[in-house]
């Protein structure tokens, strides 16, 4: 059920009002003309804050829409915007610290910070922040909206306008100090008082406030007062299976399973591992599977975080009364702390006989291990060999086939060349006997020609005499001319 601001009590201011978690976080009350026309420029976000193992409160925060703001260097802002912002969605690495040093320019501007978790966002937080004006929200928002928180990660502030909140109610899961987690009068850490006007006010996730400047020089994750981290561990899952259920943790190699009613894995486990100690997540309490039961001594306190004994009885009763004064005296602690030393020292032997046992059984697995990896080398050493050997037979089986070819050319080339040696030798002798023919007929061509050229010069010699004696006879012998001439032809032929 929520309130709306005006329901704030007499003498309580609007700062008041913001770390109270009965009450709305609002300006002033709205017309319902006016709050139809805003509910279209807001949109709800439910959050949550508090340690759920011992208190949690619930509520639901309306910010201004991304697209009511055209953009930041436009500086068209809402006009019903209040001096509150939310940045929406900081990741979980950055702490309070860092956040503080993130904003350390406007940081005494800032009256109260208020740190909250928002429902589906496990790895990142909200922070409502309250100005002292409405200048110094618009300038927040103008500088940081947009802005990277580290220029190593990609994670950018978003910043919204914030409208109100409203706290729809807590639910206590435990009991509490006796001190109210959030009406701190003092800061645990420099113990002065939370004074807004001195310094802005810093409440954790777990509902406990601190000086700005004092929470600033905290450098770990965890609340200073309760050690609450805002760093939640991830939910664990069966290593086979992936499911949240039922889960086992195995005490010797922290292996996580499911148990018998889900897949079993657990028990598998054990099985392949001998490790016969697992601790259920969800009770914390320890299983034997080689007994088939429970084994557990000691569980936390929910309270106060303790080690206590499990089913501890009264000393004076059966059923323990748990109204006497024996458990404040000094023979009930005595008693108890003998209990839980003989417990301890029964755990530390029982660890001490699985790890010798789990010491061999390992030995044993390594030894195994060292001679299948053997086998396994000589196999792959004698598949290389007789695959290398396979290879090299493949060769000298194409290189034997290579040299019966080149043999058998060999042999066809030898061949070829005595058929062609008797070939260019009956060449060479029809070429001597071509070369004697041709000078035999040579001779006898020069001969002949020997031959004419004497018959022409004595024709000649006979002409130019009987030519001579003609003149003077003055006669003509044409007939022995002829008749010489005609001889001296026969003859050359």
């Amino acid at each position: 059920m929520s309130t709306s601001s005006s329901s704030v009590p007499a003498g309580h201011s609007n700062e008041d009002a913001f770390r109270s978690p009965a009450v709305m976080i609002s300006g002033d009350s709205t017309t319902p003309s006016s709050s139809s026309s805003l509910s279209a420029l807001t949109q709800a976000f439910p959050f949550s804050s508090g340690n759920p193992r011992i208190e949690e409160t619930r509520g639901v925060m309306h910010l201004f829409r991304d697209d009511a703001v055209s953009s930041p260097s436009s500086y068209d802002l809402p006009v019903e915007r209040k001096p509150l912002v939310c940045v929406l969605g900081v990741p979980n690495y950055m702490t309070y610290a860092d956040f503080c040093q993130f904003c350390g320019s406007f940081i005494h501007h800032i009256l109260e910070m208020r740190i909250v978790r928002n429902d589906g966002m496990e790895d990142r937080y909200s922070i409502l922040i309250r100005f002292d004006s409405q200048e110094s929200t618009d300038n927040f928002y103008k500088h940081f909206n947009g802005k990277r928180f580290s220029s190593l990660e990609v994670e950018v502030c978003r910043v919204l306008f914030t409208m109100d909140v409203q706290y729809t109610g807590s639910i206590e899961h435990a009991h509490g100090s006796a001190a109210s987690s959030t009406d701190q009068p003092t800061c645990p850490v420099c113990l002065e008082r939370l004074d807004q006007d001195m310094s802005g006010i810093l409440t954790t996730i777990c509902n406990h406030s601190f000086h700005c400047s004092c929470i600033s020089m905290w450098t770990d994750s965890s609340c200073p007062v309760c050690r609450y981290c805002q760093q939640q561990p991830e939910k664990s899952i069966c290593f086979v299976c992936q499911t949240s259920e039922n889960l086992w943790i195995c005490v010797i190699c922290g292996f996580v399973g499911c148990g018998r009613y889900k897949g079993g894995h657990a028990i598998i486990h054990w099985k392949e591992t001998q490790h016969c100690y697992s601790l259920e997540l969800e009770t914390q309490r320890v299983w034997d599977y080689v007994g088939d039961n429970y084994v557990h001594r000691l569980i936390q306190s929910k309270t106060d975080g303790k080690l206590v004994e499990l089913n501890a009885h009264c000393v004076h009763g059966s059923d323990g009364c748990g109204n006497c004064e024996c458990k404040d005296s000094g023979l009930s602690e005595t008693l108890v702390n003998s209990r839980v030393e003989a417990i301890v020292n029964e755990y530390d032997e029982l660890l001490a006989t699985q790890l010798d046992n789990q010491k061999l059984y390992f030995e044993s697995l390594l030894q195994d291990v060292k001679e299948e990896t053997e086998r396994e080398i000589s196999k792959a050493v004698d598949k290389a060999v007789t695959q290398k050997l396979q290879k090299i037979q493949v060769k000298l089986d194409r290189c034997v086939k290579e040299k019966e070819i080149l043999d058998d050319l060999n042999e066809n080339l030898l061949k070829n060349q005595e058929i062609w040696k008797e070939k260019i030798l009956a060449i060479e002798e029809r070429e001597k006997k071509g070369l004697k023919l041709k000078d035999d007929k040579i001779c006898d061509l020069e001969k002949q020609l020997r031959d004419l050229m004497v018959l022409l010069e004595a024709g000649k010699t006979m002409e130019e005499l009987s030519l001579s004696n003609e003149i003077k006879d003055g006669t003509v012998l044409p007939t022995e001319i002829e008749s010489s001439s005609s001889n001296g032809t026969k003859a050359g032929e």
